[in-house]
């Protein structure tokens, strides 16, 4: 595997390498009684979720370079070194020292496959007998949304700082991966490692959308803190001399707002989609944007909302609607199965779920030519043919997880961006 260089300064430019995890067997690792604590309001048909999730990955593999996480974890703990280290990580992390031998002993493949999949509590006592706890390592069901634990700013690559306990093994996997595989091998940037500041600070990936070199975009709410913010400032002043930050609050419930990516994403160099109950219109929940010269913040300043921040950098975006203009009880359907969670490709191509049909509506008024994925997977449409596209695939069981294309997509290489 060929060295990455890691960069990304945009949510748009073309897509020149990505991790995803195709889900496995952990999806169905739960039951009704456990799905609270696994961050899910239901449970999910594992085979519906890999058939569905198999859409999104031949689109990506149809036009860049697409890398399985369990691969490259794989290949990252063939170093006995880095294997012991995680291991006791992840042990120490989750408080069961007892089980770091036994894993220790396993080949790779069966140690990847059980630290995603879970490990089964050994019964070789009374009380493990009698335990209601079936995993002694809990499933990752999760880790299918690979944004969150990860995230690439820039040529740097920012581990997050999980909100819930049951998530924070995905965030010690990536780091590790990017750390020691040899095809990255880059420094990461950690929030538990900054000096201050850490009390109450959590970051995770769906709140982080890297607008432009110079600008990046945070939503605050269950998973993202004022604290994540103010480490991001700390540490972008030291790499660029004026820089912004946009800050959008979003509301503690329902679930699906959990992420900035749940209300908004970018689609061209000049389009964005929207929630517009959230995004557009005035409200309690505050839009802020912060700027930084010389290594200090010179301004902080209520704005209307992102798209205005946005038109005072010098981006002009315009707001598509989802679930369309017509009729609010759409809108809120179709925000709940991840109608904004948008994710491009190319500026202007993007992936998100075909079921938000009002949703895709809207796109294709605003000249989004409407592509089926399995016409792109079998070679009957090329994207590099194409204009401004959203390719749609199937997202029954998916959106049910509480996530869309983005959530599934961790970009760690894209090429510049042409703003002229």
């Amino acid at each position: 595997m060929e060295k990455v260089n890691v960069r990304v300064d945009s949510e748009i430019g073309r897509l020149e390498g990505v991790i995803i995890h195709s889900p496995g067997p952990e999806i169905e690792n739960m039951t009704p009684a456990t799905a609270e604590r696994a961050l899910y309001s239901d449970i999910l048909s594992g085979n519906v979720c890999t058939r569905e999730h198999a859409q999104l990955r031949g689109v990506l593999e149809s036009v860049t370079n697409v890398f399985e996480m369990r691969h490259l974890l794989g290949e990252t703990i063939a170093d006995q070194n880095v294997r012991t280290s995680l291991i006791e990580k992840i042990c120490r992390n989750e408080q069961v020292p007892e089980i770091a031998e036994d894993l220790l002993a396993l080949d790779d493949d069966e140690l990847c496959r059980q630290i995603v999949e879970g490990v089964l509590v050994r019964q070789d006592s009374l009380t493990s007998f009698l335990s209601k706890e079936r995993y002694a390592l809990r499933p990752l069901h999760n880790f299918f949304f690979m944004r969150d634990a990860a995230m690439t700013v820039g040529g740097n690559i920012v581990i997050g700082r999980m909100a819930n306990r049951v998530r924070e093994r995905e965030a010690l996997i990536m780091e590790t991966i990017f750390d020691r595989h040899p095809a990255f091998g880059v420094t990461t940037l950690n929030p538990l490692d900054s000096p201050r500041g850490l009390k109450g600070l959590s970051v995770e990936g769906g709140d982080v959308l890297v607008a432009r070199e110079d600008v990046i975009v945070i939503g605050l709410g269950a998973r993202t803190t004022p604290q994540a913010v103010d480490w991001f400032v700390d540490r972008m002043r030291q790499r660029r001399d004026v820089f912004h930050v946009i800050v959008q609050e979003l509301p503690e419930q329902p679930e699906s707002f959990i992420h900035l990516d749940m209300v908004f994403t970018f689609l061209d160099r000049n389009a964005c989609m929207v929630y517009e109950p959230v995004i557009m219109r005035p409200s309690r929940l505050q839009t802020v944007h912060m700027k930084v010269e010389g290594g200090r913040v010179v301004s902080i300043d209520e704005v209307d909302h992102i798209p205005a921040a946005l038109r005072a950098v010098g981006m002009d975006i315009e707001a598509v609607t989802c679930g369309g203009h017509t009729d609010p009880w759409l809108q809120e359907r179709e925000q709940w199965h991840s109608g904004t969670n948008f994710f491009a490709v190319a500026p202007g191509q993007v992936v998100g779920y075909g079921r938000n049909v009002h949703t895709i509506e809207e796109l294709d008024k605003h000249g989004f030519e409407v592509v089926p994925a399995d016409d792109v997977i079998a070679g009957r449409k090329s994207l590099a043919d194409m204009g401004r596209t959203v390719v749609t695939i199937d997202g029954e069981e998916l959106a049910r997880g509480g996530g869309g294309c983005r959530c599934m997509t961790m970009p760690v290489r894209r090429a510049p961006v042409d703003w002229s």
